[in-house]
């Protein structure tokens, strides 16, 4: 009998970081401090383009993905770009075009 591994709400940080590609993508981007909430993943980035440092994706209701990107500044937070209803295979197309950074060696 096999086991098939269900998706718990717990597991949804580690299933965006998987498909934005686990470890490489780390090492690439230089996320740093990666947070999860129940539907969430959030990490910073070192310096990107238009400024940006900060990102969240969070798994909506309609199981597709909502991200942000962001800057943060001190205590100051300021949203640069925003992006709704995101299929998974498009998370990391829209993560290099929006910050500039490459998530994989070519």
């Amino acid at each position: 009998m096999k086991r098939y591994k269900r998706i718990l709400k717990e597991d949804v940080a580690q299933e965006i970081l998987n498909q934005l590609g686990g470890h490489k993508f780390v090492v690439m981007t230089g996320a740093k401090n990666l947070v999860k909430d129940k539907n969430s993943l959030m990490f910073k980035l070192p310096r990107a383009k238009d400024g940006i440092n900060y990102v969240k994706i969070t798994l909506n209701g309609k199981d597709l993905y909502d991200v942000e990107f962001g800057r943060i500044q001190g205590v100051n937070y300021k949203v640069k770009k925003e992006f709704n209803d995101i299929y998974n295979d498009q998370l990391v197309d829209i993560f290099e075009k929006t910050t500039g950074l490459y998530t994989k060696l070519f």
